[in-house]
């Protein structure tokens, strides 16, 4: 017979207050286990896709653009062709008729069929010696001594060409210092070390600061500039590299910290010419700017994790809604910014509609969204305004991307007070701005490397 116990009422309301409380406590974990871990991936967050579970299956935010895999029509293929004058000749001639056996040693040939092969010779170094003169003045007498070049200060060094190569292999193909160390002793026979490489990277930095100040200066005074940012290791302690992009410029700058004081730190004025597009990290929308654009790649895959893990419906329509308007953005014409056109005025009705919705009984997090969206109404399409402005933060995404990749091959950056980690940014934002102006990446360092100014095409 179970034992009955006796409590005071208030004591007992207490109780049954505190069960309900903990009951809507573990309904809303739950919902916030499934947002937070079955759902984020890099369809629905901003993980990276290296971080996806079983990547094979991911379904992509993209919609079928309906054209077969491949090449295009009318794209323009490349294949390897055959040079008028080769460097060398090597003709295979044969020895006897494979009929009947008679030598053909002393026949003339009738005709020949031509292959070619693309080949590199050994590449060895080229010690270049240089010799300063004296000579006396046969007037007075006075001893007069040649100068060598500035930039030659020990009795025997490496050259500039070894150095651009560095930057190349480190900055741009992401490669460690002992892979490089070890690629030119293979390659040219020569034994840089690890510590050879890091002084090339500095000397390189260095030649590079003017370009990059230049890039910094010109990105503050465009029209349309996107930022990101993404975390790295730095001698173990966690550092930040950010990103500003322009469709010719790139400015990567590393920081100690994710917060608004880099961008005070470098671009103290803000942007008040430009239209700003990111995500909606609060420190990018602190921002002083023309006007903001937020990223709507990332709110889509915010509403694909509601829609994924939620069941909302809500959710389902402001992602039509989205998709609506990126469709629309690639249809208008110049005229159509001129004045609104119905499509973009019934949108706008549509979002006022949608962010109207009482969202109370809306989970927590979607609830912020929402919010979200209502106190950055004015930055959700101004994609739509403004002809030039994209409606997603891709091409910073992109940018800062490179940084996962050094960070993956090459492990954290190691030296002193975040040294390695400035240089990266310095070389890295000169190497892609030149590729953003079709010019190439090593004749650039080489450029540089010898102290000659890298052109940035106006």
């Amino acid at each position: 017979m179970e034992e009955m116990v006796t409590i005071p009422r208030l004591e007992y309301e207490g109780l049954q207050n505190k069960v309900a409380e903990l009951q809507s406590k573990i309904q809303e974990l739950e919902h916030t286990i499934s947002l937070m871990k079955g759902g984020r991936d890099s369809r629905t967050s901003s993980i990276s896709p290296s971080h996806d579970i079983g990547r094979s299956n991911r379904i992509s935010l993209r919609k079928p653009s309906g054209k077969k895999p491949g090449g295009q029509i009318g794209h323009t293929g490349h294949t390897l062709k055959m040079v008028d004058t080769p460097d060398k000749i090597i003709d295979h001639l044969p020895a006897v008729c494979q009929c009947c056996g008679e030598s053909l040693q002393d026949v003339e040939s009738v005709t020949f069929i031509r292959r070619q092969e693309v080949d590199i010779p050994p590449v060895k170094p080229v010690y270049i010696e240089h010799r300063a003169h004296l000579k006396v003045c046969p007037l007075c007498h006075s001893q007069n001594k040649g100068l060598f070049p500035d930039n030659l200060q020990a009795p025997v060094q490496y050259g500039a060409n070894i150095e651009a190569m560095s930057g190349y292999m480190s900055v741009y193909q992401s490669l460690p210092y002992q892979r490089i160390s070890g690629m030119f002793k293979a390659f040219f026979g020569l034994r840089p070390s690890e510590g050879s490489v890091d002084t090339f990277l500095d000397n390189l930095a260095q030649k590079a600061q003017p370009v990059y100040e230049s890039i910094r200066e010109r990105i503050q005074q465009s029209e349309v500039v996107g930022s990101d940012e993404t975390g790295c290791r730095v001698n173990g302690k966690k550092h930040w590299f950010h990103v500003w992009q322009t469709h010719l410029l790139t400015f990567i700058v590393s920081f100690a910290s994710r917060g608004h004081k880099v961008i005070e730190e470098y671009f103290p004025g803000g942007f008040i010419h430009s239209f700003y597009v990111s995500d909606c990290w609060s420190s990018q929308l602190k921002v002083v700017a023309r006007a903001h654009q937020l990223c709507m790649a990332h709110l889509l895959r915010e509403l694909t994790n509601f829609i994924e893990n939620l069941k909302s419906d809500w959710s389902t329509k402001m992602k039509e809604l989205f998709l609506s308007a990126i469709e629309l953005k690639k249809k208008m014409t110049e005229s159509d910014y001129l004045h609104p056109t119905l499509e973009v005025t019934a949108l706008n009705e549509k979002l006022d509609e949608l962010l109207a919705v009482n969202f109370s009984k809306f989970h927590s997090k979607e609830q912020a969204f929402i919010k979200r969206l209502n106190k950055h109404r004015q930055s959700i399409f101004t994609f739509l305004i403004y002809q030039n402005v994209p409606p997603d933060n891709n091409a910073s995404e992109r940018a800062i991307r490179n940084v996962k990749v050094k960070t993956k091959v090459s492990g954290q950056f190691r030296n002193k007070e975040g040294k390695g980690a400035d240089r990266y940014a310095k070389i890295r934002s000169v190497i892609d701005t030149t590729i953003k102006n079709g010019q190439d990446v090593y004749s650039a360092l080489i450029n540089l490397a010898n102290g000659k100014i890298v052109g940035i095409p106006e």
